[in-house]
């Protein structure tokens, strides 16, 4: 196995090797933000920058210059460890793959690996074969990086992840301990070459401007995700907002969007402004490869795939009516705590996790 050096150029020669040059690598940061503000424009880009064709009666479409094909909706890793039988969730799991779910989301940290275990007996008899499987680390450092990326394949009971994701890059030091020396993206980067995951991305939930650090610091590094996951939902497009500031550098650079909390973890609803099928399809309308969403019961997965059926390409007077109504609840980012509060960082309550 090639030996990873202790150098900004250390993520893996195989991979650098493949990625195409970035638009921002070597600018400067004020050249950056300049450059993002004026592709602003590109997130209107339209049907046609994601659409990808149906599998049976439910949309699929392409993971951003991977060509890979996923399910336009996607079932979330956190809420499948809620029910309190197991093979309830294996239930909801195996009907959401039977009916073309294929795109699996979880994570290292989720109800303790609960959530990994139970997607891993899910996957049995077959139905590995028919998913794109996604999970996440938290570690920051080489070593607990490596440990955790080999403790998701155990509990998914796999050789092999899919789509590997670092978790929950909310700081804005968080990028730079990835792509330090001895850090995360080397242990992702010998991952790759072994063969343990195929594709590399992170996460964040907090605020934009983090993820444009973490997109510049990989710049600065020669290298390029293969996807990024954010909130993204009628309350982000007026607070704080991903939609606006990350998502147009994601479509130009054929990066895979992954949407997540399309309800805003269900306190949309709160607002009394919008209902659950209008946020996922505001959500689905954006240039987005999956909507994740969260599922704990059969109800929540016929909600899933209903709003995936019945979608169309929202008109601009849809879109301006339904950003009119939920203009207020939005503007102090209330209805939006993963972005206001601690409650949803899990590696703020368990730095451990991070290493």
């Amino acid at each position: 196995m090639h030996t990873v050096t202790s150098h900004p150029k250390s993520i893996e020669p195989a991979i650098r090797k493949s990625l195409s040059p970035l638009p921002f690598a070597g600018v400067t940061r004020r050249e950056f933000l300049k450059w993002t503000a004026v592709t602003t424009m590109a997130a209107g880009a339209g049907p046609g920058a994601w659409a990808s064709g149906d599998i049976g009666d439910l949309p699929h479409r392409t993971l951003g210059r991977t060509g890979e094909k996923i399910s336009a909706i996607g079932l979330g890793g956190y809420h499948i460890g809620i029910p309190k039988e197991e093979q309830e969730s294996i239930r909801i799991m195996r009907g959401a793959i039977d009916q073309g779910i294929t795109f699996m989301d979880n994570c290292w940290d989720y109800h303790e690996g609960a959530s990994e275990i139970r997607m891993g007996k899910a996957l049995r008899d077959g139905y590995r074969a028919k998913v794109f499987l996604m999970t996440k680390i938290d570690g920051r450092t080489k070593a607990a990086a490596a440990r955790q990326i080999d403790e998701c394949l155990q509990r998914l009971q796999t050789d092999r992840v899919d789509l590997m994701q670092l978790h929950e890059i909310i700081r804005m030091e968080d990028p730079d301990r990835c792509f330090a020396v001895g850090g995360a993206m080397e242990a992702l980067a010998q991952a790759k070459q072994a063969g343990k995951i195929r594709y590399i991305g992170f996460t964040g939930h907090k605020d934009p401007l983090v993820h444009l650090r973490m997109l510049e610091v990989a710049a600065a590094h020669k290298f390029r995700f293969d996807a990024v996951q954010m909130p993204l939902n009628v309350l982000d497009a007026h607070f704080r907002s991903f939609e606006h500031q990350v998502l147009p550098i994601l479509v130009k650079e054929q990066i895979g969007v992954l949407g997540m909390k399309p309800l805003a973890s269900g306190l949309a609803l709160q607002t009394k402004t919008v209902s659950a099928t209008e946020c996922l399809h505001y959500a689905m309308n954006l240039p987005t490869s999956t909507v994740i969403t969260g599922i704990d019961r059969m109800e929540l997965l016929d909600q899933a795939l209903e709003a995936a059926r019945t979608f169309k390409p929202m008109s601009k007077g849809a879109i301006s009516a339904l950003l009119a109504r939920t203009a207020e609840a939005a503007a102090s980012g209330k209805y939006e705590p993963f972005k206001t509060t601690a409650g949803y960082d899990g590696t703020a309550h368990h730095p451990q996790w991070m290493g």
